[in-house]
């Protein structure tokens, strides 16, 4: 047996890419998502292919945003290590998962072994979260009518109210920026991917109760594969009264009413009352993720 080979593969020999069978079935939902094949990997055994990678970004990206296909070979987790330890990319690492994958022991094993080989490339464990999907089947949210809608032209609203949002956050990707730069940093990052975004400017919306005061704001948006929550934020002032259903519900009206056949969006687990917010508003999860950032320091490893 011959020593494991890592290479890219290029647009002659991109069907390697689908020769692992994947035990996760997640290939139906990432075939959903193009991947360049110059951002695709595989580690080669004997010509046979036992991991493989694809990196992901926008139309307009010129790097990879994110590791959102990783999956390897049974034993095969040093080879999934190498794999994205060589890779010109240091990103953040994206596993999609089917449902209730932790209470089928074939499962589990075939996602634990991408968990490990993603520590042993020093890899750690960020969080995990929700997807969603809402379908016309799901039916409208029902709107409560106590807030008011309105657009706003100027990205500093967003901004204040961004910081103001996070100050006390559930949300782990919001957390990472701040411990790495401050509020303003997790704001910005917001407005960042609001902007990346190829939907309108326009559809951005700050909401007010009836006698004007703001209470939060939520995005509707487009990413590259479609409508989706860009976000839905109350201020802290204004938590403890349900707002964020008025919000999601709102925002799912203005997708709808833009034709969209479904939206998406996406939570962490460990923020459960905007879980259970989804829950109300008849979004269904579809998915699990688990994502993993590279270590700040050499040895880094997730814990649990």
């Amino acid at each position: 047996m011959t020593g494991t080979v890592v290479r890219a593969l290029g647009e002659s020999d991109a069907h390697l890419f689908d020769t692992l069978p994947d035990p996760l079935a997640a290939g139906a939902a990432h075939r959903l998502t193009r991947h360049r094949p110059d951002w695709k990997r595989v580690a080669l055994r004997d010509g046979t292919v036992v991991a493989r990678g694809a990196w992901w970004g926008g139309p307009d990206d010129t790097e990879p945003l994110v590791v959102n296909w990783f999956d390897v070979a049974e034993g095969e987790e040093e080879a999934g290590a190498e794999l994205l330890r060589s890779a010109p990319w240091q990103v953040e690492l994206e596993l999609n998962l089917p449902g209730g994958w932790r209470d089928d022991p074939r499962l589990r094993s075939a996602a634990g072994a991408r968990f490990t080989a993603a520590r042993a490339a020093g890899y750690e464990l960020l969080v995990e979260r929700h997807l969603y999907r809402w379908t016309p089947e799901c039916g409208l949210p029902e709107r409560p009518g106590r807030l008011l809608f309105r657009a706003e032209a100027d990205d500093a609203v967003f901004f204040d109210a961004l910081r103001r949002i996070h100050s006390v956050t559930l949300d782990a990707h919001a957390l990472k920026a701040i411990e790495e730069g401050g509020p303003d940093r997790a704001a910005q990052e917001e407005l960042d991917f609001f902007r990346w975004c190829p939907s309108p400017r326009e559809w951005w919306q700050v909401a007010y109760t009836r006698r004007g005061e703001p209470v939060g704001i939520h995005v509707p948006a487009r990413n590259p594969s479609g409508p989706c929550v860009g976000f839905i934020g109350v201020l802290p002032g204004q938590r403890g009264h349900g707002y964020a259903y008025d919000l999601l519900a709102e925002c799912t009206h203005f997708l709808a009413a833009q034709g969209a056949d479904a939206v998406a969006a996406a939570t962490d687990r460990g923020n459960v009352p905007m879980a259970a917010t989804f829950t109300r508003a008849g979004y269904p999860v579809v998915r699990e993720r688990v994502n993993f950032r590279p270590a700040p320091a050499a040895g880094l490893t997730a814990g649990g």
